[in-house]
């Protein structure tokens, strides 16, 4: 293996274990200012238990190599905080949505050495820069696509879990507990992540933040249109009055029947996106098989003076086009 390579694997694997090793730690995110002072409450005796890493054991350093990636970690996220913050800020608020306990700058260098990993990866196995190329933009792309999917999943749970929770705050009510009280009910006797969001939701109550602005940032967190649509009727309820435990009610079976509509319509069209998903993986798994089989056999795809890079290039873009569609037929809105 040629000295570059090597090169490039000792920065590749360094830049994927800086941001492995910080996996599972809380650390502090640009816009985490909240999450300390409501830690800090929480530790002491206000609310629930921290639901926020501690400050004091985030500070601490593990000992050997751990305090040295620690160190390059932190070091990381300092530059970029000073090059562009909105970006940072974004780019914490998509972490928070999809529940991934990690800072920007981690982030990024676990994207970094999934790059280099791929590029590696074409080099060893397939001795190839056509397969570098692909398997560099994969590592590229393959983390933005984890961090959707994680945030769908979570707002899926989330949405899945608000019609009895909507329930829940309309007995609360109808049993005499004003609205924080009920916030705190669902808190303490819901599942996660409902109970997380409505968890903070209480802190920042009991900080001095009005109900309506707690329950404002918790939809820009959840980003949930069930969720903003009873966060709308309760501060319409508080201008022109009337009964919110009914109103909740109401709210809640138009939510769980828009679940129940979307369960039949995805068990309807889980034959078509199943279909869809072979369809696309289905080339390209037989092509990586093919390379590493018989690399003579497919060596004529991949060299440039010849037709074979172009047609896999129009074949790969044939194959997104078809994805597209078919997932644009079987996404029905409800």
């Amino acid at each position: 293996m040629s000295p570059a390579v090597l090169a490039l694997e000792a920065v590749g694997a360094l830049a994927l274990f800086a941001g492995v090793a910080s996996l599972g730690r809380r650390r502090q995110t640009v816009s985490d200012e909240m999450s300390d002072r409501l830690h800090n409450y929480g530790a002491a005796g206000g609310g629930e238990p921290a639901l926020f890493a501690n400050p004091s054991q985030r500070a601490r350093r593990p000992a050997g190599i751990r305090a040295t990636v620690g160190r390059v970690v932190e070091a990381f996220n300092t530059r970029l905080g000073g090059s562009n913050e909105a970006k940072l800020v974004k780019l914490s608020e998509d972490l928070a949505r999809a529940d991934l306990k990690l800072r920007p700058g981690e982030w990024y260098l676990i994207n970094i050495g999934l790059i280099l990993f791929g590029v590696l990866l074409g080099f060893a196995v397939y001795r190839s820069p056509v397969f570098a190329g692909i398997f560099a933009i994969i590592g590229w792309a393959g983390p933005s696509f984890f961090l959707r999917f994680r945030q769908r999943r979570r707002a899926r749970k989330f949405n899945d879990q608000l019609g009895d929770v909507l329930a829940l705050l309309s007995n609360a009510l109808k049993a005499g507990y004003s609205f924080p009280q009920a916030m705190a009910t669902i808190g303490k006797g819901a599942e996660p992540p409902i109970a997380d969001e409505f968890v903070r939701a209480t802190r920042e109550v009991q900080l001095g933040v009005s109900t309506d602005e707690a329950l404002v940032h918790m939809v820009n967190r959840v980003d949930s249109e069930d969720f903003d649509l009873m966060v709308t009727a309760v501060q319409i309820q508080r201008i022109v009055g009337g009964n919110l435990a009914e109103i909740l009610d109401t709210i809640a079976f138009t939510i769980r029947e828009r679940i129940r509509i979307k369960g039949e319509i995805n068990t309807l069209t889980a034959q078509a996106r199943a279909s869809g998903y072979i369809i696309a993986a289905l080339p390209i798994f037989l092509a990586l098989v093919l390379s590493a089989i018989s690399p003579a056999y497919f060596d004529p795809m991949l060299k440039f003076p010849g037709p074979g890079p172009i047609i896999l290039g129009i074949g790969l873009v044939m194959i997104a086009i078809g994805f597209g569609i078919i997932k644009r037929i079987i996404k029905i809105e409800v």
